[in-house]
């Protein structure tokens, strides 16, 4: 089972070291923390100066309790490193939505459990429906949550370099989260 630390682990192996590429909308990052995250933290520093602590910090703080990912990661290890990884790089929100999404697409017209309200909060409606999917359809119906939840975030990748061209440069790369 894949721990918390482990997930963040995973996320700041993805993310790398510092980061100043004009081209990146998101501006200047160090370990996958973009300068406004630092702030909003409370760092005051030169990004280069962010500590791997103070990020793991961030991402367990922002991207893995807030969103209730850690409460998702009990019931499923590899769905919760899957939504703490896309929270991470599109947002814990959208990672939230891919869920429900998800869910309400495998719930066989809601005969297996309601469909959610696709809001991006992984509450305990959302916990419920993935409890329910898991019983129902087991490991192998894991994996295939994990297959399409790895499509909605390729389509958003693609998407996302469709409404601005200079993303291209970076869709190679962002599939490699994916393909692993």
């Amino acid at each position: 089972m894949a721990t918390i630390n482990a997930i963040i682990e995973d996320v700041l192996a993805n993310e790398g070291g510092y980061v100043n590429d004009p081209r990146d909308a998101g501006g200047e990052t160090n370990f996958g923390i973009t300068i406004a995250t630092a702030r909003a933290n409370g760092f005051t520093g030169p990004m280069k100066a962010i500590t791997r602590d103070f990020a793991r910090g961030v991402y367990v703080k922002q991207y893995v309790e807030a969103p209730g990912f850690d409460k998702i990661a009990a019931i499923s290890p590899s769905i919760g490193a899957e939504l703490v990884d896309t929270g991470v790089n599109m947002g814990p929100k959208v990672a939230a939505q891919f869920l429900q999404r998800a869910l309400n697409g495998l719930n066989n017209q809601g005969k297996d459990y309601a469909d959610l309200l696709v809001d991006g909060s992984a509450g305990q409606k959302t916990r419920d429906a993935l409890t329910a999917f898991l019983k129902k359809r087991g490991a192998e119906g894991e994996r295939r949550l994990l297959l399409l939840l790895n499509a909605l975030q390729g389509e958003r990748y693609l998407s996302l370099c469709e409404g601005r061209a200079a993303n291209e440069a970076f869709l190679f790369g962002w599939l490699a989260r994916i393909a692993a």
